[in-house]
């Protein structure tokens, strides 16, 4: 199913906005890891997904989206991962890691844990730490709505150096600041080097 969708979201996405581009993919690691990135899109997942390729990768998702039936079996079959952002329990945490650590599945985590936020949270974090995987920056420019995909402006990924947490580390307040704050360096870095004028501008705030 994962690779059926994959093919699906080419053929639509392709014709509709053309080839995107993927820069530095040379530094994607070797094995799994956890690939972090600002939120800024409802599509963006399925760019990164596709820049990564042949990679797969498992998702996380609001627990809302499972609600339809024909939805929930879709993203179930795409290795998307229900959480309660509510009440969040132990298996945010143990899903995820079980992923990286027993499968050839990598994690796609976006940090703000929304489209509509620039905060970093820990989740991401803490995932790393228990599971050993590198967290692997990277950020998303290009249409932000889908009628502007028929724009055809360009979209592009852009991957960064992999963030490797020490073994010592405490993810205490300090530490987990420190970790938040490599995140947003690598994402500042790699938006300049796509384009040194860039400024994320959330769609919603212009309605």
């Amino acid at each position: 199913m994962y690779s059926f969708l994959k093919f699906l979201c080419r053929i639509i996405l392709y014709p509709i906005n053309g080839m995107p581009k993927f820069e530095n993919k040379q530094r994607i690691p070797e094995g799994n890891y956890i690939l972090v990135a600002p939120h800024r899109t409802w599509f963006d997942p399925l760019y990164f997904a596709l820049a990564a390729s042949p990679k797969e990768f498992a998702f996380i998702a609001k627990k809302e989206l499972f609600k339809n039936p024909l939805l929930s079996y879709v993203l179930r079959h795409a290795n998307v991962l229900s959480v309660d952002r509510e009440n969040p329990g132990p298996s945010v945490i143990k899903e995820p890691v079980k992923i990286l650590q027993n499968s050839d599945k990598s994690l796609i985590i976006f940090p703000s844990g929304t489209r509509h936020s620039q905060a970093l949270k820990g989740g991401a974090t803490l995932i790393a730490k228990l599971s050993k995987a590198p967290l692997l920056p990277a950020v998303y420019q290009g249409p932000l709505t889908f009628k502007s995909l028929f724009s055809r402006k360009k979209a592009v990924i852009n991957f960064g150096d992999p963030i490797y947490l020490d073994k010592s580390i405490k993810l205490n307040e300090e530490g987990q600041k420190a970790v938040e704050q490599q995140m947003q360096d690598a994402f500042d870095k790699l938006d300049k080097e796509i384009n040194p004028d860039f400024k994320y501008v959330d769609p919603s705030s212009e309605k």
